[in-house]
């Protein structure tokens, strides 16, 4: 009985003071993962299939966090399935979002099942950027779209793609939209360096650790 009050205890505290389903659902997604087939092409899109249920929902249909949350263990599924995780193993390199953006087009509702379509599309010297869609199987709809740039420390994203390839990696043309949202970002990294009062070598340095 001590022995069960002590686990109850430690579980209370573990669950009053951290997110521990967002960390059990991102060692699930991964290690599912490692039991799919890999997906060859790094630049390939990857789909996975999810569902609106209870604790996704406010007034009916999904809160607007959860999609970014979803985003989350689908970039970790799709690291995990092309080797990008395996690649910033072997460089001794980490992976934090950077920014993101997104676009909600319309609701999804209680029981709507989805599917979440992420890609790699381009990449400069420090980063990653992809696109994440949630497409509606009810209506083939694509409910809301996302941007994210995912800033690769301690490496770049040519030494991960030279190391998954075994050549080095041409990047694609960036779209119209893409090149709009970096432009903002930069703008708006300068803006608030100029706010700080710091320096652009200052501001620059700040970017190439995150």
């Amino acid at each position: 009985m001590e022995m069960l009050l002590w686990v109850l205890g430690v579980l209370l505290l573990l669950f009053s003071s951290l997110d521990v389903w967002y960390f059990v659902r991102a060692a699930v997604t991964v290690v599912r993962a490692w039991f799919q087939k890999p997906v060859w092409d790094v630049l390939g899109e990857q789909s996975v299939s999810g569902r609106v249920l209870l604790h996704d929902i406010d007034l009916g249909h999904m809160n607007n966090a959860r999609f970014l949350r979803e985003c989350d263990f689908a970039r970790f599924s799709l690291y995990s399935r092309n080797g990008v995780f395996k690649a910033c193993r072997a460089l001794r390199a980490t992976m934090v979002v950077g920014a993101t953006t997104i676009r909600l087009r319309r609701a999804l509702c209680l029981g709507e099942a989805f599917e979440l379509r992420t890609r790699i599309v381009v990449w400069d010297e420090k980063a990653f950027y992809l696109e994440q869609r949630f497409v509606s199987c009810r209506d083939g709809l694509v409910a809301a779209v996302m941007l994210c740039k995912q800033n690769v420390v301690r490496s770049s994203p040519d030494k991960i793609l030279q190391f998954l390839c075994k050549r080095k990696v041409e990047c694609p043309d960036y779209p119209e939209d893409l090149q709009h949202w970096i432009s903002f970002i930069s703008a708006s990294s300068q803006a608030l360096r100029a706010q700080s009062g710091l320096e652009d070598k200052t501001g620059a340095q700040e970017d190439k650790e995150k």
